[in-house]
């Protein structure tokens, strides 16, 4: 297994799974916006752009596997995007099972960087006309913040282990 695991960063289909794997999230979301009416507020934006950075550090990694450069590259994103996503879903999570949930109340626009406003770049993308305290699905008793925080976890724990194989692999040569 630690073998197996430490092989995967030199690998370019891991990282098109990783990458697809996020690519499908951001398809999935856009499906409940688009298709079921499902408004995303700006934590939901948030964990988009989340999913978005792990996706994109997946592709440097597919890109060019063999090189070390490429790799350190694919993991840093790989576990900012998972991590920071993580802790975005949680507060989410923590909004929405709050007792007076309808009283708090989000940012009504996301708070990129002046230099980078993807919500006025590519508002179908990006837009957050959404509240964050309101529920408006649930599968299984958890509902989209649940979800995306077992998604970021299973992101983040996978980035953890591989890279602790590597480590160690690389220790026994």
């Amino acid at each position: 297994m630690l073998l197996f695991l430490a092989k995967l960063p030199s690998q370019r289909g891991a990282w098109a799974t990783l990458s697809l794997s996020c690519f499908a999230l951001l398809l999935t979301a856009l499906y409940f916006q688009y298709q079921l009416g499902l408004e995303p507020c700006v934590k939901c934006i948030y964990q988009r752009t989340a999913i978005i950075g792990i996706g994109l550090a997946g592709i440097v990694g597919w890109i060019a596997p063999h090189h070390l450069s490429a790799r350190l590259i694919g993991y840093a994103g790989w576990l900012v995007g998972a991590i920071w996503g993580w802790r975005i879903a949680a507060d989410h999570w923590a909004i929405q099972t709050a007792e007076n949930s309808w009283f708090i109340v989000c940012d009504t626009f996301p708070n990129f960087p002046t230099w980078m406003p993807l919500h006025k770049w590519l508002p179908s993308l990006f837009a957050a006309p959404g509240q964050c305290g309101e529920i408006e699905w649930s599968w299984m008793g958890l509902s989209m913040p649940g979800w995306m925080q077992i998604i970021f976890a299973c992101y983040t724990i996978t980035a953890i282990l591989v890279l602790i194989a590597r480590i160690l692999k690389l220790r026994r040569l």
